[in-house]
């Protein structure tokens, strides 16, 4: 995954005021913690995060008024109703160390005809990368796959240098059988009083 660069700025003020005033002017507040340091308090450019922000479990390398660090998204905080970015927790790491993440998953292929429903159980899978080497998604196949069928995380394949974060016979994704649609009570009743 290539790391993306982003600049920010130490941030002095505090509270709701100041987080208001910080997202007026198309920036975005965070906080960077991690290793045992004390939290960072830092402004970001809005849309340069919100880009960056795209990719899953992104690796950002924050220029902090001329102090490099390397993050990765911890907890994004949007509006309910407008699905802005309202603030960005940010976790230190360092090349070479291994974090744990969740990784999005998505299928290829086709189910075995008969109308049967995929059931995302886990819609991202908690997996151990090194930070510099984070996936950005895992595919399971589903091809053929008939009603009764489940992966199981054990049976997903991921790259070389991840290991899963969860038990093994967690269920990723299973296949569940269409459910006839049942006769609406009091639909008959009313057919009959027509006639």
């Amino acid at each position: 995954m290539a790391e993306v660069k982003i600049s920010a700025e130490l941030r002095k003020e505090f509270g709701k005021g100041a987080a208001r005033r910080i997202r007026r002017a198309n920036n975005i507040p965070g906080v960077i913690y991690g290793h045992g340091s004390e939290p960072i308090h830092v402004t970001m450019p809005g849309h340069a995060l919100f880009l960056a922000l795209k990719t899953p479990n992104v690796l950002i390398g924050l220029d902090i008024e001329g102090k490099n660090e390397l993050v990765i998204p911890k907890a994004v905080q949007r509006d309910p109703l407008k699905g802005f970015i309202e603030h960005v927790d940010l976790l230190l790491v360092k090349r070479g160390e291994k974090v744990t993440v969740e990784v999005p998953v998505q299928t290829e292929g086709e189910l075995a005809p008969g109308g049967n429903l995929l059931e995302h159980v886990l819609n991202a899978l908690p997996v151990e990368a090194e930070a510099t080497h984070i996936p950005e998604s895992v595919t399971v196949s589903i091809a053929g796959l008939d009603a009764g069928h489940s992966i199981l995380a054990k049976d997903v394949e991921l790259p070389n240098g991840t290991v899963l974060a969860i038990e093994e016979d967690a269920v990723v994704l299973q296949v569940v059988a269409a459910q006839a649609e049942a006769p609406v009570e009091g639909a008959a009743e009313a057919e009959g009083a027509e006639g």
